[in-house]
């Protein structure tokens, strides 16, 4: 399967739309994690787990028409994408697979993005959400971090044999 068939995939599989290049980016995150995923690989940027690959098949999936992405203002200034397929597809992955990847489509984009960098974190620290705190304190203030552990715990129970306890 192409790269940008994989990304139509992805959003098909989590409810047929995604909200946000971040989301996009934690939702394919937390499949790969789960093996549920298409095969991208992911490094550590500011946002948490990035995949330069998942990133330029977003733009063919775009380009190719497979995939429609509309871009609106931000409260805080920039933009943001809201990615939606072209044609409308049934969902037809693996029930965990679907149940997972919708759950986190779904799901807060701070809150996500607090949950993944942990998730990616957990290989290398004890205390991953600790870590998680200190690289990025303006996101994990407030109740943020204990929802981020929250919405883990309940991505954790979709997929409990795949993904690493780090509550």
């Amino acid at each position: 399967m192409r790269d940008s068939e994989k990304v139509k995939s992805i959003i098909r599989d989590a409810g047929g739309r995604i909200v946000g290049r971040t989301k996009l980016q934690k939702v394919s995150f937390f499949l790969e994690m789960a093996s549920l995923g298409d095969g991208f690989r992911f490094k550590y940027k500011h946002y948490g787990p990035f995949s330069e690959e998942l990133a330029t098949a977003t733009e063919d999936a775009v380009a190719l028409r497979n995939v429609c992405e509309k871009v609106y203002p931000a409260s805080w200034g920039g933009f943001y994408s809201d990615f939606s397929l072209a044609a409308p597809e049934a969902p037809n992955g693996p029930p965990e697979r679907l149940k997972l990847a919708r759950t986190a489509a779904e799901a807060d984009s701070v809150e996500l993005e607090l949950a993944a960098t942990a998730l990616f974190l957990s290989a290398e620290f004890e205390d991953p959400w600790a870590e998680t705190a200190r690289r990025k304190p303006e996101k994990a203030d407030g109740d943020r971090l204990s929802k981020a552990k929250e919405l883990y715990r309940r991505l954790y129970a979709v997929v409990p044999s795949r993904l690493p306890a780090i509550v």
